[in-house]
């Protein structure tokens, strides 16, 4: 739940011992190189593409149909060959494709003329064929041309004319261009177009001949991933005639380990603090329990190494959003069940394991929320029940549900900004994100002392709000005073940014959402079910069918609808609107330099 602390690590060692060290560094798996001969950019993509030229062709042999056997021994196994072949192969497989569509399109426009050889020249005396598709409705106006002319084919609408003349017709002696045809027979495309499918066909053979390397590739991609970053570390470090340098970053409780590498392999090492100029990578550390954010955060923007975890907050924000949003205990305890049995399989890699937590907390949350809510399927339980006295939340009604929304985001805004008040310390410019927050909880709590006509609530809101703008006019800025007239120009920044508190309030209004798509997914639950309802009472036998196949397609489509709804809104709410107030910077990952067990 936190970034983890950095230190710059300089190695000096004898460039023969470079490639030895290097190797031993990777098995020591602590390192994040820092390019010294090439950009950051050029070190990431050319550690990318090698395995990304691996993953290609392994999809493309797991896409294929038909499978062989799987080859077990690696005698005779050339990883990088195979991988080449295969691409290579889609490669040509791609080309002939194309060049089979290009074959029969023209077969089926030469088709219309028929299987005709043009002549040689100086065969026909100079004379040529010009080709016309004339509407029938314009053929009286090739009649009546002095054109040597002959129809060869028809439509309902269309005719086929060729023209014999030394030189193409004037455009007034046709009513329309001519068509090119081309030089190639019809009986010379057939060939071509056979000859294209039998390539085809024995390229999907050696396709499926090489599908046979499947499991070996997968056994191979951890090695190959290492041997791909060993190449390229063998590329970013200083070389001098009789000196190598590389230049790392490690993490900070670490360095004793690094301290040990270097005595051992009698190393010069220096290590250095990161200077406030530059920005090292950032390494998140999570327990397994909660990390389910950071991946999460991973796949949106990589905090700055001088910003903040933001996971924590990621995890339990996205639970409570997807919940409101699902607002069904029916549709909560049907994804249990899916997890449940999927659950052994999740935890077999870290990834797996991370999510499978996220979703259960998420899943658990949406089960208690739609418990609450009093909805199961679309149902409401009787409120005399067990269930139905456990019922808090009524969808229906309206001003509660937007209440607890603007509650929600005024909670998440105004913790964003106490997050960004203690990020900037002993900068000045805490007071203002301060100042943010007491802006948003003082305009809730005016709005709610609206309702209840209480005079105290209202003098606190109006105090809170006071607060706020005093911090905002006068630590909005970082302009040093020095003298008066930088008291004005501070003064006037102050100002500039209360233009901000339209896109707060815009911000906490988004929050809406969490009840508009709830009540949307609750209604149609329930229009789904009225309508199995009524087919079910108007229609005798087959009412039963009809109305069950209602029921099941009515919520697998709402149940879709409340994943991409609870997805997309609950990561919208967290990476627009929450990181628009605490996560401002962006970083980049901390990628271990170190030797690969398992491809992940």
């Amino acid at each position: 739940m936190s970034i983890v602390a950095l230190k710059k690590l300089t190695l000096c060692g004898i460039i023969t011992d470079k490639s030895r060290i290097l190797k031993e560094l990777q098995d020591l798996g602590v390192a994040h190189l820092i390019p010294l001969n090439t950009d950051k950019k050029t070190l990431e993509q050319t550690e990318v593409q090698g395995i990304d030229k691996a993953l290609t062709a392994l999809k493309y042999l797991q896409s294929a149909e038909r499978k062989r056997h799987q080859v077990q021994q690696e005698a005779g196994f050339n990883f990088n060959q195979t991988i080449d072949d295969i691409l290579a192969l889609k490669n040509t497989i791609i080309e002939l494709s194309q060049q089979r569509d290009f074959l029969e399109e023209r077969i089926n426009e030469v088709a219309l003329w028929g299987d005709f050889t043009l002549a040689e020249n100086g065969a026909l005396q100079g004379y040529k064929l010009w080709f016309y598709i004339v509407p029938k409705r314009l053929m009286r106006q090739v009649e009546q041309s002095p054109l040597i002319w002959q129809q060869v084919n028809q439509s309902n609408t269309l005719s086929y004319v060729v023209v014999i003349a030394k030189d193409e017709p004037d455009a007034k002696q046709m009513p329309v261009p001519r068509t090119h045809v081309g030089e190639v027979s019809l009986s010379i495309l057939q060939n071509q177009l056979e000859k294209a499918n039998l390539d085809i066909e024995d390229a999907y053979a050696k396709r499926d001949y090489l599908t046979r390397w499947i499991t070996l590739i997968l056994l191979n991609l951890a090695k190959f991933k290492t041997e791909a970053e060993l190449d390229v570390a063998q590329s970013v470090t200083r070389d001098d005639t009789d000196l190598f340098i590389i230049q790392a970053w490690v993490a900070n409780d670490l360095i004793a380990q690094v301290k040990q590498f270097a005595s051992a392999h009698q190393l010069a090492y220096l290590i250095e603090t990161p200077h406030r100029k530059e920005l090292p990578p950032t390494l998140l550390k999570n327990t397994n329990t909660f990390a389910g954010g950071e991946e999460i955060v991973k796949f949106y923007q990589m905090p700055n190494y001088y910003g903040w975890d933001p996971s924590i907050v990621v995890f339990f924000s996205f639970a409570l959003f997807f919940a409101m949003i699902l607002s069904d205990a029916g549709y909560a305890a049907v994804f249990l069940s899916i997890l449940a049995i999927k659950w052994q399989n999740m935890g077999k890699t870290t990834k797996g394991l991370r999510f499978r937590m996220l979703m259960l907390v998420t899943l658990s949350s949406s089960l208690l929320w739609g418990i609450l809510a009093g909805s199961y399927f679309g149902f409401s339980p009787n409120e005399m029940s067990l269930i139905g006295r456990i019922k808090i939340f009524d969808m229906n009604d309206f001003d509660t549900m937007m209440k607890i929304s603007i509650s929600v985001g005024v909670a998440h805004i105004a913790f964003a900004n106490l997050v960004q008040a203690y990020q900037f310390k002993a900068n000045t410019q805490r007071y203002a994100s301060l100042g943010w927050a007491l802006l948003v909880i003082g305009g809730f709590v005016l709005w709610l002392s609206m309702d209840q006509e209480d005079k105290i609530v209202e003098q606190l809101a109006y105090a809170l709000l006071t607060l706020a703008a005093l911090a905002l006019l006068l630590f909005s800025s970082d302009r040093a005073i020095k003298r008066p007239l930088d008291f004005l120009f501070r003064l006037f920044d102050g100002i500039k940014s209360l233009t901000g508190i339209t896109k707060i309030f815009g911000d906490v209004l988004s929050y809406m959402r969490l009840f508009a798509l709830g009540l949307a997914s609750a209604s149609l639950a329930i229009t789904f079910n009225q309508l199995a309802i009524q087919v079910y009472e108007s229609t005798p036998g087959l009412g039963v069918l009809f109305s069950i196949l209602i029921l099941l397609i009515g919520h697998s489509l709402n149940i879709l609808l409340g994943i991409m709804s609870g997805v997309v809104h609950g990561l919208r709410l967290n990476f627009i609107e929450f990181y628009n107030w605490s996560v401002s910077d962006e970083g980049y990952p901390f990628n271990v330099f170190s030797k690969k067990e398992d491809y992940q």
